[in-house]
């Protein structure tokens, strides 16, 4: 497939309508085609001997018809072709997860001996605990983002953060983390901001990790992973994935690349609502604290002078469910489900405090969404104590309800 289109540099908003499809009018469809073949026929098992060998060897895509679905497949290919090019990347290899990602990473690493992670919290519950559990062999140590260089070792194999922060949304500076890593990767999980709102590769990552389960689906029915990064990382990381079979679906290969047209517009009106229900959570005497990134966004995180399971069991609209970046907003209590998997200290030092509750915004109107939340807020009772300052503002985008920056492009890949 021909993914170099044009020189000309084009809109975010155009790439992500486009990329992965340029060669379909050539073949004379509209849609992208589904291919769910397992394995493809071939009566030359000498060229196909040829072919298996020079992936073994290289981990580069296969010229020529597939072979078999756990090497690659035409769909999932175009997904990939189609990410890598919205994050400004050489490559994109998917996962039937995004755990299923990570878990590919640190393997490609552990695999050259660098077994060591260096790591800012909080992180997603489930890569803190992949982390920290040893499941894979690796060793973590955790710092503030001013302690990495001094926590790299010889065997440091990566370096990782998330920004904005699941759930607290905490954000790092990727440039300046960048530059602690020295040669080291950057891992930056880009799963909450997408590349609508940043590209972290632009900022000295090396990596870029997504949940594609979450706003790169964007509809709550697809599970999936993703790593933006060189090809020449991309070649180890496919040669994992068929090693350990985490391979992504075709249908669900098909569903990403048809959410990732639509990812511009589904966040600039999330992120909308989002920052707008930040503003009124912060002045209201039932919250005593309010989270919101300066780079915008469609989640909010809040803290409850009341019983935040109550808020949970009141909305009635909103999804009281774990997961996030759907259409239809959602909400849960971190310390119950996201994060519960991470221990009681280590999750109260990061932030994530038994009173903090974290909202999806959705496409919803925020009339209504404020509604369900107002209701919700009265059913778990207590407001701020009158003796108690009022909390701080939430830290809402420069730009105000149009919380999505627009990134740079070169030419289009």
């Amino acid at each position: 497939m021909n993914t170099d289109a044009s020189t000309t540099p084009r809109a975010l908003a155009t790439e992500a309508v486009h990329a992965g499809r340029e060669d379909l009018a050539a073949l004379g469809v509209h849609s992208v085609p589904l291919d769910l073949s397992t394995t493809y026929p071939s009566y030359d098992s000498r060229a196909e001997a040829a072919r298996i060998d020079a992936f073994a060897a290289t981990g580069a895509r296969p010229e020529g018809p597939p072979v078999y679905a756990r090497l690659d497949n035409p769909t999932t290919a175009r997904f990939e072709d189609g990410l890598a090019r919205l994050e400004g990347a050489e490559s994109a290899v998917a996962f039937a997860s995004g755990m299923a990602a990570l878990s590919a990473v640190l393997l490609a690493r552990a695999s050259a001996g660098l077994r060591h992670v260096v790591a800012v919290r909080p992180l997603y519950g489930c890569s803190d605990h992949l982390l920290n559990a040893g499941l894979l062999g690796t060793e973590v140590t955790f710092v503030e983002p001013d302690g990495i260089a001094d926590a790299i070792r010889p065997d440091t194999g990566l370096v990782m953060v998330e920004t904005p922060a699941n759930p607290t949304l905490a954000e790092v500076d990727i440039r300046a983390v960048a530059r602690s890593c020295g040669q080291v990767p950057l891992l930056v999980d880009n799963t909450f901001a997408t590349p609508v709102l940043q590209r972290p590769q632009e900022q000295g990552a090396a990596i870029v990790l997504h949940s594609a389960t979450k706003y790169l689906g964007g509809h709550g029915d697809v599970l999936g992973g993703v790593v933006a990064c060189d090809e020449e990382f991309a070649r180890t990381l496919r040669q994992v994935r068929f090693a350990t079979g985490g391979v992504l679906h075709p249908l669900a290969g098909y569903l990403l690349l048809r959410g990732l047209s639509t990812l511009p517009v589904r966040m600039r009106a999330q992120s909308a609502t989002a920052a707008e229900l930040a503003r009124r959570l912060a002045a209201d005497p039932r919250v005593a604290r309010v989270h919101y990134p300066k780079l915008g966004g469609a989640m909010v995180a809040f803290e409850v002078y009341g019983d935040p399971h109550a808020v949970i069991a009141g909305v009635r609209l909103i999804t009281p469910a774990v997961s996030l970046g759907s259409v239809d907003s959602l909400i849960q209590h971190p310390a119950s489900i996201s994060h519960r998997i991470v221990a009681e200290g280590d999750r109260r030092s990061a932030g994530v405090g038994d009173r903090l509750l974290r909202m999806s915004a959705g496409l919803e109107d925020v009339e209504d969404l404020w509604r369900d939340l107002c209701e919700a807020l009265s059913a778990a009772g207590a407001a701020r104590p009158v003796s108690l300052p009022a909390p701080a503002p939430a830290h809402l985008p420069a730009h105000g309800r149009d919380a999505v920056a627009r990134p740079q492009r070169s030419a289009a890949r």
